[in-house]
């Protein structure tokens, strides 16, 4: 059993995911932008959404809730940083270790890691409806910036362009996008 300390010693750590800001917000002068564990939260919602028979449900909560602890060490690293994806990968495999060592690498910290791993492999059918929330929940989150900050976000639409795989999560992107358009239509009739 991990000792009370040790479970304190994490647990502070990973706070620094409620205070640390998504980058890619920030580098678009968003204000007052959302943090990494409101991005991690919102998945975890999503995926209880989801109705899948062919995967593991709770697998995929489980990994949308721990697919970014890394970061509470490595930080937010966009793609703007121009760190290679191995680099990154190396970053944050390394935090992981140490969050694994905070839990005396106890079976729990184990199965935290399992489920971060096969996140960042993702090549397990939970592993690629984790991806694709995580793209779908940006997206969500750059819409609604845009509805309440007059932003131009259309990078962050680019940027997930046909990469979505999961059927359902298709569909969710579908209706984003006839909503955005919508936004964006009465927007443009409503200018002088």
């Amino acid at each position: 059993m991990t000792q009370p300390k040790n479970i304190l010693k994490f647990l502070h750590t990973i706070e620094n995911l409620k205070v640390t800001k998504r980058t890619g917000w920030i580098e678009h002068k968003i204000a007052n932008p959302e943090s990494i564990a409101d991005h991690m939260h919102r998945m975890g919602v999503m995926a209880m959404l989801l109705n899948d028979p062919a995967v593991d449900r709770n697998r995929v909560i489980q990994m949308a809730i721990v697919h970014d602890l890394a970061e509470s060490i490595a930080g937010d690293i966009a793609p703007s940083s121009g760190m290679s994806k191995e680099a990154k990968a190396q970053l944050e495999k390394q935090a992981m270790d140490s969050l694994v060592a905070m839990l005396e690498g106890s079976l729990e910290a184990r199965e935290i890691e399992s489920l971060f791993m096969e996140y960042e492999d993702g090549t397990t059918p939970e592993a690629v409806i984790v991806k694709d929330l995580d793209k779908f929940e940006m997206i969500v989150q750059a819409f609604e910036y845009e509805q309440r900050n007059d932003a131009d976000l259309q990078s962050f639409f680019d940027s997930t362009r046909g990469k979505f795989k999961h059927p359902t999560i298709i569909s969710w992107v579908t209706e984003l996008e006839i909503q955005r358009n919508q936004f964006h239509s009465r927007k443009q009739s409503a200018q002088p």
